[in-house]
């Protein structure tokens, strides 16, 4: 029998260091411009904004807003709009919108993970592709539930792990692997996931809903992702010539499983959940 002291010890389990998870994400985000893709994406917040049948003169929150998609869309229904985000000059791209639309719009600097609000400050509270990116990811539900009303909603848009975008982020995760123990991002997109976040809510409807890229040809979205889009952008960074090369090859394999367009261009669907959340009175 062999002695107790010689057994191999068990494998340490891991313990994934989120401050550090989240700066990186911070740093990836700031990085490119993605108001050059949000700005693409801008019917998603008008969908949401109806599914939430928001009224004039709620209180909204937008959470982790990036250029302002939801934003935009609820301050002309007349509602009263705080924008947040953590990066800052996706916030001025916000704030540069409304301007440019006369819509009367606060917006100000928030970690999606302990927003600096109130308890049940807001009517309603929303997020389109934004905050299934944070890294605890029940920190920022229960976030989103705690400064929302009793009796008020929370909307989201969120990226399906089996669409476009998930396989995107699938993708990447090949050639440039995530921290151990991070939760993927598009787990927010399945109605499982979702009923463990908002287990506290009073009822959760996930509708499937599909966004469709449209660009010049894929070669175009991948130029336009990797400049632009936080994400793919760094990925590209932290890779050789040859690895840059690889995930590229392995980009236009995933559109081509998509792409629908019968000419050069790219039309690709990609499916995420719209999410309406109404927290118990």
């Amino acid at each position: 029998m062999q002695p107790a002291s010689s057994f191999p010890e068990p494998p340490a389990a891991v313990t994934l260091d989120l401050a550090a998870l989240k700066a990186r994400q911070q740093s990836a985000w700031a990085s490119g411009d993605y108001a050059v893709i949000g700005t693409s994406l801008q019917i998603v917040g008008e969908s949401l904004c109806e599914a939430l049948d928001v009224r004039a003169g709620q209180t909204v929150l937008d959470v982790a807003a990036g250029n302002g998609n939801a934003t935009l869309a609820a301050a002309r229904r007349w509602c009263t709009v705080t924008s947040t985000d953590y990066v800052p000059a996706l916030l001025e791209k916000g704030r540069a919108r409304a301007q440019a639309e006369g819509l009367t719009v606060t917006f100000q600097p928030a970690d999606a993970e302990a927003l600096p609000f109130a308890d049940a400050e807001f009517d309603v509270v929303v997020s389109t592709f934004g905050v299934m990116f944070t890294p605890n990811q029940e920190a920022a539900a229960g976030e989103m539930l705690r400064v929302c009303k009793p009796g008020g909603k929370i909307g989201m848009a969120n990226w399906t792990p089996d669409g476009f975008i998930g396989q995107l982020f699938k993708t990447i995760g090949k050639h440039v692997p995530p921290p151990a123990g991070a939760e993927p991002p598009s787990r927010w997109g399945s109605r499982s996931r979702l009923q463990e976040l908002f287990s506290e809510a009073g009822s959760i409807v996930a509708t499937p809903r599909v966004f469709t890229f449209r660009y010049r040809s894929p070669e175009h979205w991948v130029t336009t992702f990797r400049t632009w889009y936080g994400p793919v952008h760094k990925a590209f960074l932290a890779l050789d010539e040859s690895r840059k090369t690889a995930l590229e090859k392995d980009l236009l394999d995933l559109i081509r499983q998509f792409n629908r367009a019968d000419d050069v261009t790219m039309v690709v669907p990609s499916d995420y959940l719209e999410v309406v959340v109404k927290k118990l009175p």
